[in-house]
């Protein structure tokens, strides 16, 4: 059997990720010549081409190298919790966290129930509000972290991912293709109600808003009940509701930007352990909901692109 060397995964994650050998080399230090050198080795170990690479064009994957992708990230999460667990000295302390409503059914358990695991002895204060909201009681000191949501990418912040967006219905009702189209969002200041009603804007659809709800379980039930669509990040779609494809009447949903806001100067060690954790953790191999969201969206596109090109 062969073993594949935790630092050729770990260039060849960071190339996948970035797009590119130079930008790769920045992040790891090392020179651009020597982080190409290692994922042709990668290559040859695992014998089969990995990246497709273009003259001028970002570098893409293969399907070998999509599905080598997951399962490297799974690999180098594993190596730097145990990694952390045994060499690192046990943190304690109180964390006082914000993030998103919407987050708190799908992120909590998962990443956040993880590290709670792993750091026993740090305490989770969570707050749940608007993107907004949690950024101003950032401001006034009511949390040590936040997670906020950002139509473009806040160029003072570092650590986050990007959150696929998707059209979001009731199973049993055909809200989505009555006209106008009835929206159910949050107040304003929501990047979800201004990404879809710029969306729509654009395409000129016609639409109105129908129930507006600061709560999710509001939005959650006005969805459920067929009163109008909605939409979330493709992660946060509770059971219940259906993800809607995209067509001429519901056009494709740009992503929007998942960043984590703290004071770098005086994070305590927890803080800054929660944060590198959530970091890592969100960008691992996305569930089953984001990727079909993704490959949607990719779809829906294309099928934009072509028919702006078709002739009049």
């Amino acid at each position: 059997m062969k073993n594949l060397p935790m630092e050729l995964l770990r260039s060849y994650v960071t190339v996948a990720e970035l797009g590119g050998f130079t930008s790769a080399g920045n992040r790891l230090g090392r020179t651009q010549p020597a982080i190409s050198l290692q994922v042709k080795r990668l290559e040859a170990l695992v014998g089969k081409p990995l990246l497709k690479r273009h003259t001028g064009r970002k570098l893409e994957l293969t399907e070998d190298g999509a599905l080598l992708l997951d399962y490297a990230r799974h690999i180098l999460a594993l190596n730097d919790e145990v990694l952390t667990r045994l060499t690192q000295p046990r943190i304690s302390g109180c964390v006082r966290l914000g993030i998103p409503n919407e987050f708190a059914g799908s992120f909590l358990p998962e990443i956040l129930g993880k590290f709670a695991q792993s750091h026993p002895d740090v305490t989770l204060n969570v707050g749940c509000d608007l993107s907004i909201n949690l950024l101003a009681r950032l401001a006034q000191g009511e949390f040590d972290l936040v997670l906020a949501l950002h139509e473009r990418i806040p160029h003072d912040v570092i650590e986050g991912w990007v959150e696929p967006l998707a059209w979001v219905g009731s199973p049993q009702h055909n809200s989505h293709s009555l006209d106008p189209l009835p929206l159910i969002v949050a107040p304003q200041g929501c990047v979800y109600r201004s990404r879809l009603i710029q969306t729509l804007e654009s395409q000129g659809r016609e639409w109105r808003i129908v129930y507006s709800s600061q709560s999710f379980g509001g939005i959650r039930a006005g969805v459920m009940a067929g009163l109008g669509v909605t939409a979330l990040a493709a992660r946060t779609v509770p059971p219940g509701l259906k993800i809607l494809e995209p067509s001429e009447r519901l056009p494709p949903l740009t992503e929007v930007y998942a960043r984590l806001h703290y004071d770098r100067a005086h994070a305590s060690e927890a803080v800054l352990r929660l944060v590198e954790y959530m970091a890592s953790s969100a960008r691992q191999s996305p569930q089953p909901r984001v990727q079909a969201a993704r490959r949607r969206l990719s779809r829906g596109n294309g099928a934009a692109r072509r028919r702006a090109a078709a002739p009049p």
